[in-house]
This record gives C-alpha cells, structure tokens and sequence, in this order.
C-alpha cells in the first residue's frame, strides 16, 4: 500500500546483533517500496528510524544518547529491543514521535506514516517474525545476513533480550535455504545463518540445526556459510555432526559458544543449562578435528556471587582455552531480570575484574595473531576499509587487510600475510 503524494526522506539506523541488522534491512525495503526515500545520511533526512539494541547496560546508555542528540525538526521513531527491554525509561528520557517494537513487518510504514501526519504512534507489537516475502535492502552486496529464527528457548537469570524477542519462532528448512539460493543469485558470496540461539533451532518445528545445515551446503556455488552464536548446551548434543559440516569447504572454520563463567556453581545461578566441562569439550573436540578453528566465546564479570574463586576460574579457563575472541561483559541488572534481585557486587570490583581479564587476553590475541604470519591463501574480500584498503575473510573467517586503489569488494583473492596486529592480518596479494 502505498500512502504516499510525494516522496519524504527517511534514514534508517541499526545497532547490535546480526538480526537487528537483518530487520534493519527489512525496515529500509518497507518503506522503499511503499514510496520513501531512504537515505545514507542523517543529514539528508526528514524522518529518523533507529533500530535500537538494548542487550546491556551501557549499549542501552548509548541509544539513550544517541537517541537525545537526534536533531531538532526531524521526526524519531524508536524501534527495535529498547522499546520492549525499557519502555519506562524511553519514555521517561526521551521525546520521540513513534515507538515500535522489534521483528518488523510492514507496519513499521503504517507507523512512519501516523508519525508524518503528526500522530503519535506506541505500537509494541511482539511475538512475530517477519516474512521472508517482504522487501530489503540489503546493507552490503557480499553479505546476506538470513535469521533462521526469533527468540530462544533459554530463561537465564540476566538476560532481558527474551523480553523483545520472545519464543522460539523458526522458519522452515525450505523458506530458508529458498533465501539462500535467492540471495547467492543476487550477488552474495557470504551467508550469514543467525538467531538468538542457533543451537535450539528447529526445536519448535520437529526439526534441528543438522536438518537445516545439510540442507544449505547442498546449494550449489561458491560461496561460505557463517553459523552464527550457539549455546553449549544444544551444540553438545550434536557435535560430531556439527564438527563434520565445519570440515566443508565452503563452511567458516568459525564457532561462537559463549561460556559466560569458567564456574559451574555461578553457571547454575545464570540459569545456563550446560558445564564448563561441556564448552571445554566442544572446544577441544573441534581443535582436534580442525586445529585452525577460530573460537569464540562471552564472559561475563561480576555476576552476583561470583567469589574470587570462581572468577580465578573463569581467568583460568581463559588462559587454558586461549579463545580467538572474547567478549566480555561487566555484570548490570537489567530490568525485569532475575538477577537484578540477587545481591549485586561493588561496582569496582567489577571493574577490576574486567581489567583483569582483558588484560590476559590481549597477550592471548597476539599471541594467537603471530601464528599466522606468513600464511598463504585465499581470502573473499567482504569489506571496504579506509584508507584504500579492504578487507576479507580467510577460511577461519579471520579479518585480513589489503590494500589496492582496486574494487576488490567481493573477489576472491590469493594472499600472503606479511604482518600481524592485535585485531587484524595484514597481507599483500600475489
């Protein structure tokens, strides 16, 4: 439907995961083909559309700021996690002229039209998932991010994202691999498959991840699969399965499995269903099978009764797995969350816990980045850097930087690494 007389200009915004930036795109295609004109630039725009993150503390500070700083005389619609994670302090904080909730469908036009006739609009619709049929515009032409579903299974004890994104709520084998072959014929050359938890995949629909794996690596093409984040406790269950699909060619040798605590006793106050000794597992099982792997993995600092005990063993474990990259995350309650009425530790022991285990992985990182050097092969460039750079991804998806005054953006390309740095490889083509 399209409610427009003349075209207004609208800018669209996303922060955090990659499905708020898959619903971002969705946003950008509704109001597209319903006659907006969506701009690159703020500046250039008379309606602002932020799709918010509101997973943490101080990403939910951030929007806030960034959210009061909007300039004047432009129309704010909020959508995304904030509204449904901490309306009360949207509401409180700032003025706005719409508010939506997350998993868009084409109501986000119905919103951004009330909002340009001068109403205010507070839809916080939940509980959905968008349609694979609805239009996009896709933020990069290498990169097709596809959520493979919405919400999770999980109830840990601080997490506020299940308050946006509700249920488990997976889309079909086929729809998704439907998309994967329509995106590869698009120009795309990189899959994302991500969700909230893609270990639990399927698990409303009588199937599992495996099903849905399989299933995308027999399109044909070439092109790699990145599997987003899984939780221990699921990718356990099917680890020789899922240690065989990431021997694949067109697989990235790349496995998120956040941790969260090396203790078992504060795992269990997390409401996290799994042991250390099942992410030690999973991590060497992999190693084992594909010594290149890159791991990733979250830790969380500061959890209420987290004694110094336990957070010796989260650095130990740290120092024992030797992750590629850590995520950590200082302990904040967020609202409505069961942990936000656990006694909570002083902030600057917090802090100083954070420091400390930054600290031990930074020399991890490097140390990690040296092994590569000189390391010779192909890399799929993904990015444009600054400068007259870009960047790609090698088979273990890490980050290596070229540079040539050519659009390498989407080639596959030889390389040879010539130095390290802390968060990238730097390389010179043949």
């Amino acid at each position: 439907m399209r409610f427009l007389q003349r075209s207004r200009r609208v800018y669209v915004q996303s922060f955090g995961c990659p499905t708020n930036f898959a619903d971002g795109e969705v946003i950008a295609g509704c109001l597209s083909k319903s006659g907006y004109d969506v701009v690159d630039r703020l500046e250039d725009a008379d309606i602002l559309v932020y799709n918010t993150c509101a997973v943490k503390t101080p990403t939910e500070n951030r929007m806030i700021r960034i959210l009061k700083k909007a300039p004047k005389g432009k129309k704010v619609v909020v959508a995304g996690c904030l509204p449904l994670i901490n309306f009360d302090r949207l509401k409180r904080e700032v003025l706005v002229d719409g508010v939506v909730g997350p998993s868009p469908s084409a109501k986000i036009v119905e919103v951004v039209h009330k909002v340009e006739q001068e109403e205010m609009v507070i839809d916080l619709c939940e509980g959905t998932k968008p349609s694979y049929g609805l239009p996009r515009i896709r933020r990069s032409d290498v990169i097709a991010i596809l959520p493979v579903s919405y919400g999770c299974l999980g109830l840990c004890s601080y997490c506020c994202v299940r308050f946006a994104r509700g249920k488990l709520r997976s889309y079909a084998v086929g729809e998704i691999k439907g998309r994967v072959v329509e995106d590869l014929r698009a120009g795309a050359k990189e899959i994302w498959l991500t969700s909230q938890d893609m270990g639990c995949y399927g698990k409303d629909i009588g199937v599992n991840l495996m099903c849905l794996l399989k299933e995308v690596l027999g399109v044909r093409g070439k092109f790699y699969i990145r599997v987003g984040m899984m939780n221990p406790n699921h990718a356990v269950e099917m680890l020789d399965d899922l240690i065989n699909f990431y021997k694949n060619r067109k697989v990235y040798k790349f496995l998120h499995v956040p941790v969260q605590s090396g203790d078992d006793e504060v795992l269990k106050r997390m409401n996290r269903h799994y042991s250390v000794e099942d992410f030690r597992k999973m991590v060497f099982s992999f190693r084992d099978e594909i010594p290149d792997v890159t791991i990733a993995t979250d830790v969380i600092c500061g959890f209420p009764g987290e004694g110094e005990e336990a957070f010796r063993k989260s650095m130990d474990l740290v120092e024992e797995v030797k992750p590629d990259i850590l995520n950590i995350s200082m302990f904040f309650p967020r609202p409505r969350t069961q942990a936000s009425g656990m006694r909570q530790l002083p902030g600057w022991k917090v802090k100083e816990r954070s420091r400390a285990i930054s600290k031990l992985f930074r020399e991890i990182r490097v140390e990690k980045n040296r092994s590569w050097l000189n390391w010779r092969g192909e890399v799929l460039i993904d990015e444009k850097g600054k400068n007259g750079s870009w960047i790609g991804r090698n088979f273990a998806y890490k980050p290596i930087v070229v540079k040539s005054s050519k659009d390498l953006l989407g080639k596959f390309l030889t390389v040879q690494v010539k130095s390290v740095y802390p968060t990238y490889l730097y390389a010179e083509t043949d």
